[in-house]
């Protein structure tokens, strides 16, 4: 894995999809009036015959893409998760879940990282998504992951909700990683650690800071990376958890519904009498502003997580203080 502040890259998603489209003709990539802004302009621009623009009408373009998808197409549906996910439940329910088609709907922007308020902040999507029968729903770290995510979904058989970050997308691992939509992914401490990290997407790079910090003041953390939220490897999680003092987990979302509560039903099922601890958007609304100031407010940061596993263990000293790590232009770098 690389080190923070991570080098970032623009596009990966839609220089996948266009290879992938190259490739596979029966790949058709539909939008609703944000191309640029779901990196689906390349898409456009290169392969114009297989590009629909429904317009700013959602629940048409989850309905037409159920069509398509009947007609043989593997359909690539585009726009903020906010609006492909809370405006188009009925949509996504009757036209692609039911009938388990392969619809692969695309929401940029999940959770805090948009600095749009509540109307463009999709703090409940996840938990949308898993109450669907027959949805896979899949959440990458990084730009390698979002790479090799594209062919991945484009191959399982059915639809699929992918959660991805907008703009600049950071490296985290290396170019050898390899994104598998079965098993969750132990990224330290997999012989066992006195703190279990399960961490998803935005949350990874905290999580791994947060295990950096925890680890110097003489406390080990594993840290397990979700790309894959439903269908959840349970069995991973469990194997850690047994081998751990305290669960946490670090969700971009609410902690109703999303990553927290699939791990908590995880443990509750296996018998796990772990403490669980929940890092994620405490069951409200949140206001505008910039990814760094609403996960420090909401409490999305690395020193978050720390004090999580501080207090859950119950560690008479002071708690420790992530260093902050500056981003120049071009880096990213946790908060």
């Amino acid at each position: 894995m690389r080190e923070p502040p991570y080098q970032t890259v623009l596009k990966p998603y839609g220089l996948a999809l266009v290879e992938l489209a190259r490739r596979r003709p029966e790949v058709v990539c539909l939008g609703a009036d944000l191309t640029r802004q779901t990196e689906t302009d390349l898409f456009r621009d290169e392969i114009a015959d297989r590009f629909i623009n429904i317009g700013m009408a959602e629940a048409n373009m989850l309905s037409v893409a159920g069509g398509l998808a009947r007609a043989g197409h593997v359909v690539f549906v585009n726009t903020f998760g906010v609006f492909c996910t809370r405006r188009c439940f009925d949509q996504i329910a009757m036209s692609v879940a039911y009938p388990n088609l392969n619809v692969k709907i695309v929401g940029f922007m999940p959770g805090l990282s948009s600095p749009g308020g509540p109307s463009h902040q999709a703090i409940e999507d996840v938990a949308l998504m898993r109450a669907l029968p027959n949805l896979t729903v899949v959440e990458p770290a990084d730009a390698v992951e979002t790479r090799q995510v594209v062919a991945a979904i484009a191959d399982r058989p059915g639809p699929v909700y992918l959660r991805l970050k907008r703009g600049e997308i950071p490296l985290i691992f290396d170019d050898d990683h390899r994104l598998d939509l079965g098993k969750a992914q132990i990224l330290t401490g997999g012989e066992g650690a006195d703190i279990c990290i399960v961490a998803s997407g935005m949350m990874v790079p905290a999580a791994l800071s947060a295990a950096r910090t925890l680890a110097e003041n003489g406390v080990t953390a594993a840290v397990i990376n979700v790309p894959v939220i439903k269908p959840l490897d349970g069995t991973t999680i469990a194997a850690m958890a047994r081998r751990s003092r305290i669960v946490i987990t670090a969700e971009n979302h609410t902690i109703v519904g999303g990553l927290g509560s699939a791990v908590a039903e995880t443990l509750a099922e296996a018998g796990i009498a772990a403490p669980l601890r929940r890092i994620g958007i405490a069951d409200t609304f949140a206001e505008a502003g910039s990814r760094e100031y609403l996960f420090a407010k909401y409490g999305l940061g690395t020193q978050d997580i720390i004090e999580a596993a501080w207090r859950g263990l119950a560690i008479n000293r002071p708690i420790p203080v992530a260093p902050v790590v500056a981003a120049s232009p071009g880096a990213y770098a946790p908060v």
